[in-house]
């Protein structure tokens, strides 16, 4: 697929009870779009206490919505165990849906029905 010079992707956050709309440039990096409007990716503790970017602290997780195959190798754990992926390791490509993870410092495991 081959995409005009000006063609843009849709990216919605979901953060709270609230719903942002954002129009995001193809390739992109998640975190920084979240961070350049103002939808911070950390816990408060973190926000200046992280790694840049890098993958390497696990503190800008957030929740993908839509299917987004993890190609980091914390992002194929995340996914295999249910916590959240890293913002700085996703590419928006695609139209997607994120949900900003309430935490601490990182963010909590998805707890599934099974066992229960």
């Amino acid at each position: 697929m081959t995409r005009d010079a000006d063609e843009t992707v849709s990216l919605t956050v979901l953060h709270g009870d609230d719903r942002t709309e954002l129009s995001v440039e193809p390739g992109a990096s998640l975190r920084q779009v979240l961070i350049d409007a103002n939808l911070s990716p950390y816990a408060p503790a973190t926000r200046r206490l992280n790694c840049g970017g890098r993958g390497l602290c696990a503190t800008c997780g957030v929740r993908i919505r839509d299917e987004c195959p993890p190609d980091h190798w914390h992002d194929r754990l995340a996914a295999r165990f249910g916590y959240p992926r890293l913002s700085c390791q996703v590419t928006v490509e695609e139209p997607m849906t994120v949900e900003l993870v309430e935490k601490v410092v990182w963010g909590s495991r998805e707890r599934s029905d099974e066992g229960a």
